[in-house]
């Protein structure tokens, strides 16, 4: 591949009829103002051009498009029946003792509890343990910092998933 020439996979989603490019997009992000304003700059040269843009929607979104974006995940140890991608991404709890499920549960309910939606994490590679760890010390954040880590969380998701979706051939 030479720098002039788009992947085929993003090339293929360039060129997408846009209600087929946005179910894409909002598979990738339940944020519809984030999908978007992605979609509005298409078409992308490069997969890094994508991501670019991702982040720059990202660090765009108001409070009430962060919860919707948010509401778009299922909580760490749940995920979604029938969901290939939220059980690919939280394979590190799938082989998690009963204890440690149960903790999560719990530890996710409390989250929960203090900031009013589901505790997020890019999961990807990362063990139920060090999942665990990490909602233990930020149910310890302010929500205007934990809004802003999710922010970054969720940016991290939805470049690996942008990446998926623009890698498939």
């Amino acid at each position: 591949m030479t720098s002039t020439s788009t992947p085929p996979g993003l090339a293929r989603f360039n060129t997408l009829e846009e209600h087929a490019a946005l179910t894409a997009l909002h598979e990738a992000c339940a944020s519809t103002a984030w999908a978007k304003r992605l979609l509005a700059a298409r078409p992308y040269a490069t997969s890094e051009d994508l991501y670019a843009a991702s982040d720059a929607a990202m660090a765009e979104l108001t409070a009430a498009d962060l919860d919707e974006a948010m509401a778009g995940h299922p909580p760490i140890g749940r995920p979604k029946p029938g969901d290939p991608t939220s059980a690919r991404e939280q394979r590190g709890m799938a082989g998690a003792s009963d204890a440690l499920k149960a903790e999560m549960l719990e530890l996710n309910l409390a989250y929960q509890e203090r900031f009013g939606h589901v505790f997020l994490i890019c999961a990807t590679g990362r063990t139920g343990e060090q999942m665990r760890d990490a909602v233990r010390e930020r149910i310890g954040n302010t929500p205007e910092q934990e809004r802003e880590i999710v922010r970054t969380e969720l940016g991290k998701i939805n470049r690996i998933r942008l990446a998926r979706l623009v890698e498939e051939d």
